[in-house]
Order: C-alpha cells, then structure tokens, then sequence
C-alpha cells in the first residue's frame, strides 16, 4: 500500500466486531490515526486501539448508539477534539434482527435503518463537506450481498443494504472532482463475524471455503487508498452472486 493513508485521521464505527477490528489493523499499519466506535462491548476496540498505538499511530475509542441520530454528530465531534478533522470514514456498524415479512414490523424496520442507513448517511454528512474542502477524503460504506439478492435476514435488512449503494453513488458524483471518493464493499459468508448464519456449509461458496475478516479488510484498505476509484460497489462472496 502506498502513503495516501500514513498521518490522515480514520473513523471506523463498530470497530468491536471482526471486520472493523481488522480494518482497523490495516488502517494503524498504513499510518491512520484511529477513532474506533463500539456499541456495548468495549473490550475488543479498546484492543485494537492499544493494538494500534503499539504500531506508532494514535487510536482512541468512543461509546456509541449509532441508533440515536444524534450520535452520528457527537461522534465525528469527538474524534476532531481527540485526532484532529476526519480523513476516513468507514461506517462499519450494523444490525441484523432475523424476521420475515410480517415479523418486520414498523418498529424493526426503523431500528435497522437508523443504525444501518440513517447513520452512515448523518456521518458522511458530518464529514463529507470537511473532505472536500480540504481535498481529501475517502468514505467507504459496508453493504452486504443482500442488497444485491434479497438475502436470509428479512426485507428490512436488505433494504437498508441496498440504500447505501444509491447513498454511494450520489455521493460519489457530487464530490469525485473535489479529492473525496466514496465506494462501498458487499462482504458475504465471512467467519468471525456476527452475521455468520449458524450451520453454514462452505461447500456452497464457489471458491469452497468462507471468507475472513483479513481478506475483508485487504479489499477495504485498497479502496481506501486509491484516489481513481469511486461510485463503485465490490461483492466480495467467494463467487456466489455474479455481478
């Protein structure tokens, strides 16, 4: 990877969860100081903060309901006051409730879009502008590959998904000519992470094996660090949704 990164500041958002932990390693290893969010469990992003500042950046870790859209706002101030404005944007944090059709009611489907859509969509527009007055920005949304198929979580969950593609590509077109790209990753039948279905057989995935949160966070990295790629959506499910 080259030095886009190194000395920019980086906010992930549940960074206590497989793929935001390993971002987070691949982001203090290019040079990013660190704003890591958790919702309830702080252990492990209080670790890959210490993790990062062992590798020579700053990291600091903030409490979040990213449900409250007052949130978003609080956070990106408090990582400013901590780290200085922010660079990088990874809303990371998610929620996925199981229901069909009827199970999704109202109260569910408002749930999973404030913390999967509203959110990602009041942090960039907390960020965003900043990014492009500066000149620099990279903002990458963490989809999924429901929103390319519907998926097995129920209609919310897709749905939420599937709003950050046309969230990515609005955004993309206003802001590509002033340094800012936004692009969005679509990981599916990753082990260790929550939304691993129970029971799942590998043998279903082409490549015959689940994904990891490393090569999750490979793919993530590289597109946080190319400044000619934006407006894109990359499904990285070892081969199952041709796209």
């Amino acid at each position: 990877m080259t030095d886009t990164l190194r000395g920019r500041v980086a906010l992930i958002t549940g960074a206590s969860g497989g793929i935001g932990r390993a971002l987070a390693g691949r982001l203090a290893a290019a040079g990013c100081d660190l704003a890591l969010t958790y919702a309830r469990n702080a252990e492990p992003a209080e670790q890959a903060a210490a993790e990062a500042r062992e590798a020579g950046v700053r990291a600091v870790t903030l409490q979040a309901d990213l449900g409250d859209p007052a949130a978003a706002d609080a956070v990106v101030e408090r990582a400013a006051a901590e780290l200085g404005p922010v660079d990088v944007l990874v809303p990371n944090a998610g929620t996925a409730t199981q229901a069909d059709l009827a199970g999704a009611d109202f109260d569910l489907w408002q749930q999973t879009l404030a913390v999967n859509l509203t959110a990602p969509h009041l942090l960039a527009r907390a960020v965003v502008p900043g990014m492009a007055e500066r000149g620099f920005g990279r903002v990458l949304f963490v989809s999924s590959v429901a929103a390319f198929t519907g998926g097995a979580i129920g209609p919310h969950y897709a749905a939420s998904k599937a709003g950050l593609h046309g969230l990515t590509r609005w955004l993309a077109g206003q802001y590509a000519a002033r340094g800012v790209t936004v692009n969005a990753i679509a990981p599916a039948l990753v082990e260790g992470t929550a939304l691993l279905p129970p029971g799942i057989d590998p043998g279903r995935v082409p490549v015959g094996r689940l994904g990891t949160t490393d090569e999750v966070a490979d793919l993530a990295a590289t597109m946080l660090a190319t400044g000619y790629l934006t407006g894109k959506v990359y499904l990285l499910d070892g081969g199952l949704h041709p796209c």
